[in-house]
């Protein structure tokens, strides 16, 4: 059976504006090296500049991989639970996002499942991916392939700036997670 393996990462460190700081280049630079014996076949990476520029130095030295912007990886808010079953702290960090953004939220969630957390067909042949995004989006998958419920993915903490998270897809068997927010490439930098 084919197996589709899913390295989806948080972009590098980025400052206000959404841009690489040189703290974030230097984390994308010691994932490259870790990933560096993976024989990826593709990086898949949200359309903000933060991604872009990470998806880049990703690739760097890796002739004739495809690098390509998947919208569904973009930064949005995947699922905002009922506030009033939250605490008063939890619930704060959903102000200002009105019903509009929350279902155009859900509905990217839901597309961002649909697409990458699909095995594929028998007879494919097998594939290794990574995905460059945003920390919400991490969760998600994690709390998607898991099949927990859509407030879980407010659960894993903080997703860290490069740090692995690992998926393996195969039909008619549920998702293996290999690892979530690993971050053993990194120096303890803890900011």
């Amino acid at each position: 059976m084919p197996t589709r393996t899913l390295h989806i990462v948080r972009h590098g460190r980025a400052d206000a504006l959404g841009r690489l700081t040189e703290d974030g280049r230097s984390q994308c630079r010691a994932l490259r090296q870790r990933l560096a014996d993976v024989p990826l076949d593709v990086i898949w990476h949200s359309p903000l500049p933060r991604a872009v520029d990470s998806a880049a130095l990703l690739a760097e030295g890796r002739r004739g991989l495809l690098v390509d912007e998947a919208p569904e990886l973009v930064d949005a808010v995947p699922f905002v639970p009922d506030l009033d079953s939250l605490s008063p702290r939890r619930a704060a960090f959903f102000d200002g996002i009105d019903e509009e953004e929350a279902a155009a939220g859900h509905e990217l969630a839901g597309q961002l499942a649909d697409r990458f957390l699909r095995p594929h067909p028998p007879g494919a042949r097998s594939t290794e991916e990574l995905l460059v995004t945003h920390a919400f989006q991490v969760s998600w998958l994690v709390r998607e392939a898991l099949g927990a419920p859509t407030v879980s993915w407010m659960s894993l903490g903080r997703i860290e700036n490069t740090a692995l998270t690992t998926i393996v897809l195969e039909q008619d068997e549920p998702p293996m997670i290999l690892c979530v927010n690993d971050r053993s490439h990194l120096e303890d930098d803890t900011a």
